[in-house]
């Protein structure tokens, strides 16, 4: 056969390789960042369009889309007078991006739990046909302690609301790194003994293998362990708990503990794994299908999707 035959022949059959490689269903984590928050950086979907272009470039059809307006409430950042009223503009802003293409996106309310206006915002996100979805927690940004039991009984309130309301829970659950808080298996105990039950009703969805990026940190897997545990022991509180990736490829000092990330997967079991990439699509997907998983299993998460995507 011919040289430049050959070559043709072979670019045809990679191409069709290609097309034939699993995308995920959903992309369980993403953002649109708001020049109001001053999260502006090369690389990150702004408005709705600018996330669909991301999407449509990873193959990607639909994704869950988590307002960040809990950083108005942050304490590690410059108090803003009238935070509510930032915080309700942010929702806001979300909730009309993401109606732009209601065949795609879905919107999740953000807020700092510990606010006095959380419950407020959690009912009136509620009543927003394109941000009903779910709430999106982060416990790192909104400084949440859960050794602290004045915001554990907060975090039952929360819960409750978001749960009463039929709003799936998202939680970045890694304790704060700027303030230095305590995190591990103590703490991830006290989540789900005493604010997971909160929750009973609605599919709760806990971010970045219970860690915050990448898997260096020991930490995160004695948290992500607890888990492991329960759902060895079938533990029925977890029946609606969705362990969600994003973040655990392609940031980190090293490789050396994806081996362990992946073991943790396994054991958690393919079918509560949800894929997620918390950042321009293609590359996270691209850096999620290096880790060493099998075809198969990729094949696996890729297809998962959550009840509230359905």
């Amino acid at each position: 056969m011919p040289i430049t035959l050959l070559c043709f022949v072979v670019g045809i059959l990679s191409f069709a390789f290609a097309q034939d490689k699993p995308v995920p269903a959903v992309d369980h984590h993403q953002h649109l960042f708001s020049p109001a928050l001053g999260e502006v950086a090369k690389g990150l979907a702004i408005t709705a369009a600018d996330l669909v272009g991301q999407l449509d470039e990873a193959g990607i059809r639909r994704a869950a889309v988590f307002s960040v307006a809990y950083g108005f409430g942050n304490p590690n950042r410059p108090a803003v007078e009238h935070e509510y009223d930032h915080v309700k503009a942010e929702n806001d802003r979300v909730a009309r991006e993401v109606a732009r293409y209601p065949d795609r996106l879905r919107g999740f309310c953000g807020v700092n739990p510990l606010k006095d206006y959380a419950l407020a915002e959690i009912a009136r996100c509620a009543q927003m046909p394109s941000m009903r979805f779910g709430l999106k927690l982060h416990f790192g940004n909104s400084d949440v302690m859960l050794d602290n039991p004045a915001h554990v009984a907060r975090l039952r309130e929360v819960f409750r609301a978001a749960n009463g309301a039929g709003m799936a829970i998202v939680v970045h659950m890694r304790s704060s790194v700027t303030r230095q808080r305590p995190y591990g298996a103590a703490q991830a105990r006290v989540f789900l003994n005493d604010v997971l039950p909160s929750a009973s009703d609605v599919a709760v969805q806990i971010a970045h293998l219970a860690g915050a990026g990448g898997y260096d940190d020991p930490t995160f897997d004695e948290a992500l362990g607890v888990f492991v545990d329960a759902f060895a022991r079938n533990d029925a509180r977890l029946r609606r708990v969705y362990i969600e990736v994003s973040g655990i490829a392609g940031i980190g000092r090293s490789h050396d503990r994806e081996p362990l990330a992946v073991a943790r997967i396994r054991q958690i079991g393919l079918e509560r794994i949800l894929y997620g990439s918390d950042g321009p699509a293609q590359a996270a997907w691209t850096a999620f299908t290096q880790l060493p998983l099998t075809a198969a299993e990729i094949a696996t998460i890729a297809s998962n999707v959550a009840p509230y995507m359905r």
